[in-house]
């Protein structure tokens, strides 16, 4: 019987982040990385029916698509946040 990777050994479960280790801007990258996803979306939809010459989707729709840039906005103001808290190291 091998005890290789293929074996039927339960696997332990991966450790709980330590909350020490969040930083205070990780919330902001979330967030930044779910509104640029959603904008993403959003941009894609609005831009498909212009190359395939159907009608233009509403402006609620334009208007969903700026949330990709908020979204960058968003992510970059929590790497900064995090990098600003960071204890020095040394």
């Amino acid at each position: 019987m091998s005890t290789g990777p293929m074996s039927s050994a339960p696997a332990a479960p991966a450790p709980a982040r330590a909350r020490e280790d969040r930083r205070p801007g990780d919330w902001l990258v979330r967030a930044g990385a779910v509104c640029f996803l959603v904008g993403a979306v959003a941009t894609l939809a609005t831009v498909t029916p212009l190359f395939l010459g159907a009608d233009p989707l509403p402006t609620a729709a334009y208007l969903t698509s700026m949330l990709m840039p908020v979204g960058f906005a968003l992510g970059l103001a929590g790497l900064v946040r995090s990098a600003r808290r960071r204890p020095p190291r040394g």
